[in-house]
């Protein structure tokens, strides 16, 4: 076996796994959040474990989840997500349970691997709640689901395959087309006479993450240069939502890929420009509107609902911009069904020829490739559903 942990189809480490596997239950894997203002600092500890920060300095960021309650929306989001996971398995009489895991807070990974074990099932099909590829979005992922099953001592008992990273599967883009359509329509309304072509902008917002982790992000072999494939993926999606909304449009706005939630020291180098800073240029080049695409984000968690609804969206207004922020896929009916047909890509082994992928750099990878999405600072660590390291 060359893939720690796989279902004996994924084992071997093919780049796209075409036969069959009847998978016992899908494992819903997330980042996790406070529920509480008793939850705050204990949630940002274990987010920054290892790293020695002191309690004092976790206060100054708790700020954002003080602000709503202590409460980060993303627990109750993915509750929707699982919800609406099992009402569409239903709806096409697929009987496959969802088991839900977080990294940073309850439910933990290994209460999942626990609740798997004791329910009898032996082999999972992960979907991390993130489309692209990068050391957090998805290799952490899976040294998490490694790291949890050494803890549950259940690691020779669990096969734990996941599905392929979606940035570019119809059924995650279709919501953002749909919603930089209608903010179009939007700001036409508001703002009568406004010019599409010249007068507004989009921004295409994700999180931006050292340059060094996303230089070696994606596959080593595929060369993708500055930014790695984690630049490369957002910007083909940009550009294939751009190129849907177009059509029959006689002129479209200029955009760009921005950035955002930074948290690293000023001295290390992360990926720019920050969406606010790309705001304040705005006004002098004559735009009058802009939208902000929450184009990394799945839902609207924390850091759509701070750095965007209100710190971005801030920005816009002290330099006189009308906004709109593009809704996150969340629980749009074609992203849920996007899912599902994720999962079923690996239960019935669909071969790589009839996968959907709206770019040229996908369909993406069944197995992670070898040296993929290396962490510079803590190198490669076990992970599961790829080729060590």
């Amino acid at each position: 076996m060359l893939v720690r942990a796989a279902t004996p189809a994924a084992a071997s480490g093919a780049e796209h796994v075409e036969e069959a596997v009847a998978y016992d239950a899908i494992l819903l894997a997330s980042f996790g959040g406070p529920e509480g203002q008793d939850d705050v600092i204990p949630f940002l500890r274990n987010v920054t474990r290892g790293r020695g920060i002191p309690d004092e300095r976790l206060e100054e960021v708790a700020h954002h989840y003080r602000a709503f309650g202590g409460i980060s929306p993303i627990n109750e989001q993915n509750r929707e997500l699982k919800a609406a996971l099992e009402a569409e398995l239903a709806r096409r009489g697929i009987d496959l349970p969802v088991l839900w895991g977080n990294r940073n807070w309850a439910p933990y990974l290994p209460e999942a691997l626990r609740e798997a074990n004791e329910r009898g099932f032996t082999k999972l099909i992960a979907i991390g709640t993130s489309a692209y590829s990068s050391y957090s979005s998805c290799r952490q992922y899976r040294e998490d689901y490694a790291k949890a099953l050494t803890e549950t001592g259940l690691e020779g008992t669990l096969q734990i395959d996941k599905v392929r990273q979606f940035f570019d599967h119809p059924g995650f883009v279709a919501p953002f087309i749909d919603g930089v359509a209608a903010a179009f329509d939007q700001i036409e309304a508001a703002l009568p006479g406004i010019d599409l072509g010249s007068e507004v902008e989009v921004l295409f917002s994700t999180h931006s993450i050292p340059s060094t982790d996303a230089d070696r992000s994606g596959p080593p072999e595929r060369g993708f240069g500055p930014g790695g494939a984690y630049q490369a993926q957002h910007r083909a999606v940009a550009e294939v939502v751009m190129e849907a909304v177009g059509v029959g449009r006689s002129s479209m706005p200029q955009w760009q890929l921005v950035f955002q939630s930074r948290s690293g020291p000023p001295t290390q180098p992360w990926l720019e420009p920050d969406v606010n800073d790309a705001i304040g240029e705005l006004p002098a080049r004559g735009i009058r509107a802009v939208v902000i695409v929450p184009l990394g984000f799945v839902s609207d968690h924390m850091e759509v609902k701070w750095d965007l609804d209100k710190e971005a969206t801030d920005t816009a207004n002290e330099n006189a911009l009308y906004s709109v922020r593009v809704p996150t896929p969340g629980v749009h009916q074609k992203y849920v069904s996007g899912l599902i047909d994720l999962v079923l890509e690996r239960v019935n082994g669909v071969k790589t020829a009839d996968r959907p992928s709206l770019t040229e750099l996908g369909p993406w990878y069944d197995v992670c490739r070898t040296g993929c999405c290396e962490n510079v600072r803590l190198g490669f660590r076990p992970a599961l559903a790829g080729l060590a390291p």
